[in-house]
């Protein structure tokens, strides 16, 4: 006869062990969350981020999303850190307090200045677009292209202001880039976020400006849209050529990924529910119709996708910057 192997005092308590683990996991998961959720956007309200934030988790409230409304709270200043310093530092780790990152934005702070955040101190959860950074003017500047933007800025050096969201946002980056390949010597002046930038422009307050293409496009009856910082031209705007396309070395080094993520230390749990939802929700009909209408370029990323882009853009960024930020 073949004996039964007794179950054991241990093996009962590792089985009861692994029970209470991932039944607990999963009671978390089903419970979360039982109240409103909260996000920072650490610009403007009216701004891009502020603006498709609002869209994109409009449906957070359905029960095969959250089945909890998303409350978004602006922490607009410095170009996003305002906002991020504070999520690092006094964001709660509940789960009930998330934020939507910028990137090249915070990734490039971080690596130029002392911040309180970096790659490791969020907890990606999904991305939900990736915008473009353009070159506008005011609807009644002389300038009619980029060239004639840089014929007036060789002969004037410093006198071409330039406005953009604030310092090494993505139209900081496009800016550096830009002066660089073009050898043209311009100011550039930091806003508080893309709104004041773009609304600088339309008042005539600067001479020209970086902004998004999103924002660009719900203005582009106040302005000429000179060129894309990106490799290939945009669907919103098909008859504005790439810088790349007028001779000019910008690449897409300042494209404006956006999505969301929890401050670290949040709960495996409740970053795996999360990170299960929202990429769902960004592709849902009505969302994706809204952010057609607005002329806000979509691009869903996974949490993993997220992550590996996050890691990519570091590295890639503190070589980009050794030069640029010399500027």
């Amino acid at each position: 006869m073949v004996k039964k192997r007794s179950f054991g005092l241990v093996g009962m308590v590792f089985f009861m062990a692994a029970v209470m683990i991932f039944g607990l996991g999963s009671a978390v998961q089903a419970e979360y969350p039982k109240s409103p959720v909260s996000m920072i956007v650490p610009y403007s309200p009216g701004g891009a981020t502020d603006f498709q934030a609002r869209i994109v988790t409009m449906m957070a409230g359905k029960k095969e999303y959250l089945g909890q409304p998303i409350v978004i709270i602006n922490k607009p200043g410095a170009g996003g850190q305002v906002g991020w310093n504070w999520c690092a530092q006094k964001a709660p780790k509940d789960g009930y307090s998330m934020l939507s990152y910028n990137v090249p934005h915070f990734i490039a702070q971080s690596i130029v200045f002392k911040t309180k955040y970096n790659i490791k101190t969020f907890a990606p959860v999904a991305n939900w677009g990736a915008d473009p950074a353009v070159l506008i003017v005011g609807k009644d500047s002389p300038f009619n292209t980029v060239q004639d933007l840089l014929d007036y800025a060789k002969k004037n050096p410093r006198k071409v202001t330039v406005s953009g969201a604030g310092l090494y946002v993505g139209h900081h980056i496009a800016f550096l880039q830009f002066s660089k390949a073009t050898g043209a010597v311009m100011t550039y002046i930091p806003e508080k976020g893309g709104v004041p930038a773009m609304q600088s422009v339309i008042a005539g307050k600067v001479k020209a400006g970086f902004n998004n293409l999103s924002d660009a496009f719900r203005n582009k009856d106040r302005l000429k849209i000179l060129g894309v910082a990106d490799l290939e031209r945009n669907s919103f705007l098909p008859d504005v050529k790439t810088f790349k396309e007028q001779g000019i070395d910008v690449d897409d080094s300042s494209v404006n990924f956006r999505g969301v993520a929890f401050p670290a230390g949040v709960s495996d749990d409740i970053i795996k529910k999360a990170a299960d939802v929202f990429p769902k929700m960004f592709n849902n009909k009505k969302t994706l119709k809204k952010m057609k209408g607005s002329g806000s370029p979509v691009r869903v990323m996974t949490r993993d996708q997220v992550i590996k882009m996050w890691q990519e853009r570091q590295v890639y960024l503190e070589g980009l910057l050794k030069d640029l930020k010399k500027k």
